[in-house]
């Protein structure tokens, strides 16, 4: 995905979008609007719209949804086809699709990553400046490739200080369990199979050392958004029902059973990957999108995606990450 595209957006979009519109949990109205489709894929906080979907939610909000479940790569791929109103991505990648010609806009923040990405090293391998001179495993170009390099930068090395050896991320537990490679740095699910698959391995260090390097989004079409707004602010507000119900103690259990199903794993294996998720409540979430440099912010943690993406050719151009970033729905919830 490293076709160019000069992507341009006027600030006239955004004042065009500027309306709220309230929903409530009352059998839904009829419509004949098309369902907007969802692409989503294996992620914690994206497996997690699999509770408004079983409990039908969405029907109650009077919004039609259909969500298409893809391995996360092929989400993006759909998407930039013109396949999808929506896809969930990380900040860094919604520039990337932008950048080959499929812009988004981040309407919702369904979490930050909080230790379930992972630099997995071998035996013996007990800290990051022992990797030096190590073959390490990563999808270059991806976001753990950028969680690598923030972990070398904390120990004052560099990425001259270690060898890349590029695997795409489904195949790095193989490659791990074959001795191909020293170390792998993955997402789960395939931080844990990489654990698994080598006795005595560890994580030297996670997205749990950066808090904010890597956000996930609900990134949806500036077309759909514009036409579909009122729907999309549902959408927005059935995802905060979907946070109550796996923040409360007394749903957890059925929350993570419920998501554990969609994935073929058992709720007490799915918990650690929930654990590792810091799925952001309203007030949070809200934080989140406030404009700054620092990792607490989007856009902050989005400019550093970006140069991560400009110095590794992904793409030539830096980005107005901002032209990514829609705030105006979360912001307006509870008010």
């Amino acid at each position: 995905m490293k076709l160019k595209h000069s992507l341009k957006w006027s600030a006239a979009l955004s004042l065009a979008l500027m309306t709220f519109v309230g929903c409530g949990r009352s059998p839904a109205p009829e419509t004949s609007a098309a369902p907007l489709v969802i692409g989503y894929s294996d992620w914690p906080g994206w497996v997690a719209w699999e509770i408004a979907i079983q409990k039908g939610w969405f029907e109650e909000a009077g919004v039609p949804v259909k969500f298409e479940w893809f391995d996360y790569v092929e989400s993006m791929d759909a998407f930039a086809a013109g396949q999808l109103d929506a896809v969930t991505m990380t900040n860094g990648d919604a520039l990337v699709t932008g950048e080959a010609g499929a812009p988004s806009l981040a309407i919702l923040i369904n979490d930050f990553s909080n230790g379930n990405d992972m630099l997995v090293a071998a035996p013996g391998i007990t800290s990051v400046p022992e990797l030096a001179g190590k073959r390490v495993g990563v999808e270059v170009g991806y976001v753990c490739h950028l969680l690598l390099l923030k972990a070398l930068e904390a120990h004052d090395m560099t990425e001259s200080d270690v060898t890349l050896i590029n695997i795409p991320t489904h195949d790095l537990p193989q490659a791990f369990a074959a001795g191909d490679v020293d170390a792998v740095v993955a997402w789960q699910p395939n931080s844990s199979q990489a654990l698994q698959a080598v006795a005595g391995s560890t994580a030297i260090f996670t997205s749990a050392d950066v808090p904010g390097l890597i956000y996930d989004v609900l990134a949806v079409s500036p077309t759909s958004l514009s036409e579909r707004m009122e729907d999309w602010e549902k959408v927005v507000q059935v995802w905060y029902r979907v946070v109550d119900y796996i923040l409360n103690e007394d749903t957890r259990d059925s929350a993570i059973a419920i998501m554990a199903s969609r994935v073929g794993l058992t709720a007490e294996a799915y918990a650690e990957f929930v654990d590792g998720t810091q799925i952001l409540t309203l007030e949070e979430a809200q934080a989140a999108f406030a404009v700054s440099d620092e990792l607490s912010s989007i856009f902050g943690s989005s400019k550093i995606a970006d140069a991560f993406n400009v110095a590794n050719e992904v793409y030539d151009t830096p980005q107005n990450v901002a032209d990514y970033i829609y705030p105006a729905i979360t912001l307006g919830l509870g008010l």
